[in-house]
């Protein structure tokens, strides 16, 4: 009962966030102004967040009808210092999104009043632990841009719809469990954005599902681990899943990752704020990860998780100074510049804990390509670093059709075999779209875990049969298809069609007959 309860919120939610998309989008190109909602959400996520912490310890400490909402800023002041040391930041009660709204539709400067809250949240973590985790935050959430409206009053207007739109959303009570609500209000926007967005929203977004599978397969045999990372982490819905499936006090030393695009990098630290990770257990990083890796001094990973970017273009051989980096030199030669996903890997093994387990998407072609990328399998085969290869099915992923497959890896393995599982099949469709199911992801986790030989499915094949293959790591070169086409026994087709001649002449000899027998009447 309580499971059909959390269907129907959780679809009224939906509703309503597409209901304000589609009210105010107008000009605005729905992938950037996911940007506005989801910014609006956090704003109003960090407002009532505050708010309930301060109350609750207030009310806990005798002072039942307390509500820093309704405190002045001057009054409030007092609690700056102690809230960035706790919480990581502070907002003074005239800035919170609650009371910030109240007044909105009678605020002819209000874009200028969102635009000084916005910077006053930034900077209360300024000199805190928090101030990385705080900086730059809002930075996409511009209200005086014309994607808003010609005029300020215009603008003006759209933010009073979108304050009043993400304020009317049913978020329920902190009690009773609110963080799911404000966290999958979250994902179903990234999900609609970008399924709408086609390419340009898939670079962002990895469907829930494989990001759930890519988690549960780093997590077989593990109840915790020390902390979780993604090297090309977008929005951080893989990492976040760790904190859905194991809790997040499991993930015992936090969340890590790095992103080259900087308004992805804002997202992912606002999701990370949205699904209630302290900003002293998350560490998101901006920048190129492969030229500039920002966290040398927290690996290795006990689980990696990744979707990078297909066959993007790095500084490979171009730049002296790779070859020598400790994550790519062992295998003696670069990535290719023009395919960047054999560095990922390379990167993700480095980084990786002797006894973690890192799974990351790879495009196909990086499973039997020659020249460096063979080179490169040849080093992670030899050293027995390939746990197992997944073929996913085509048409998971918005903005490309291509099967993907995911490459899982380790350091410590007990056999010198590696594992093919050709998923193909696992999945179910949904208009134009495959989607894996849960009964699909517990088939290839169980065909994982077991690793046990099944006809068209899975099979161990030693390494030295795959050095004899050329490194070929397609899954399609060691699972044999099933042959489904129909068994004919010729014998009896040949018997059928003399039968079928035999009665066509006796029919031919009859309608002979009919015709003598007219003739003979004309």
């Amino acid at each position: 009962m309580a499971n059909n309860k959390k269907e129907q919120e959780r679809a009224e939610l939906h509703r309503t966030i597409w209901n304000i998309a589609n009210d105010l989008r107008g000009s605005v190109d729905g992938w950037d102004f996911k940007q506005y909602v989801l910014g609006m959400l956090f704003y109003r996520y960090i407002s009532e967040n505050l708010t309930d912490y301060i109350n609750r310890g207030e009310r806990e400490a005798g002072n039942p009808g307390f509500d820093f909402a309704k405190l002045s800023d001057a009054e409030a002041e007092e609690a700056r210092t102690d809230l960035v040391q706790t919480r990581g930041f502070f907002i003074l009660p005239s800035e919170l999104f609650q009371n910030v709204r109240k007044k909105a539709a009678q605020d002819e400067n209000l874009n200028e009043t969102m635009e000084k809250a916005f910077k006053s949240i930034e900077s209360s973590a300024q000199g805190g632990p928090s101030e990385d985790n705080f900086k730059g935050l809002f930075d996409d959430i511009d209200v005086n841009s014309n994607k808003l409206g010609g005029t300020v009053a215009k603008r003006n207007e759209k933010i009073v719809k979108l304050l009043n739109g993400v304020g009317e959303m049913k978020l329920g009570d902190y009690q009773d469990n609110t963080i799911d609500a404000f966290g999958d209000a979250y994902e179903f926007l990234m999900g609609m954005y970008a399924s709408n967005a086609g390419k340009s929203g898939g670079e962002y977004y990895t469907p829930q599902e494989v990001s759930e599978l890519l988690t549960r397969i780093t997590l077989v045999g593990k109840r915790e681990v020390n902390k979780v990372y993604d090297p090309a982490c977008g929005s951080g819905s893989l990492l976040l899943n760790f904190a859905k499936i194991l809790g997040k006090e499991n993930v015992r030393q936090g969340f890590f990752g790095q992103e080259i695009n900087i308004t992805t990098y804002n997202l992912c630290r606002i999701n990370m704020f949205l699904h209630d990770i302290d900003y002293d257990k998350f560490d998101i990083g901006l920048g190129d990860t492969l030229t500039d890796p920002l966290h040398w001094d927290d690996e290795p990973f006990e689980a990696i998780v990744s979707n990078p970017p297909y066959s993007i273009r790095w500084d490979g051989d171009a730049n002296p100074l790779l070859i020598n980096d400790p994550r790519f030199s062992p295998a003696g030669v670069l990535a290719p510049k023009s395919k960047a996903d054999l560095a990922f890997i390379m990167h993700s093994l480095s980084w990786l804990a002797t006894s973690g387990t890192a799974a990351i998407v790879c495009f196909p072609g990086v499973m039997y390509r020659g020249g460096a990328e063979q080179k490169i399998r040849k080093y992670l085969i030899d050293n027995n670093y390939i746990d197992c290869v997944i073929q996913l099915p085509s048409n998971l992923f918005f903005g490309t059709s291509i099967a993907t497959c995911i490459m899982v890896l380790k350091k410590s393995k007990i056999e010198n075999s590696t594992l093919f599982i050709d998923a193909t099949k696992e999945c179910v469709k949904v208009t134009n779209s495959n989607k894996l199911t849960q009964k699909n992801m517990d088939a290839i986790i169980d065909a994982y875990t077991k690793r046990v030989d099944h006809d068209h499915f899975v099979v161990k094949v030693s390494n030295t049969d795959i050095a004899a293959q050329d490194y070929n790591l397609s899954v399609s070169t060691y699972v044999e298809k099933e042959d489904t086409r129909e068994v004919i026994d010729i014998l009896a087709l040949n018997t059928e069609i003399r039968e079928i001649v035999a009665r066509e002449q006796v029919l031919r000899d009859e309608i002979d007959k009919i015709i003598m027998e007219i003739e003979v009447c004309e």
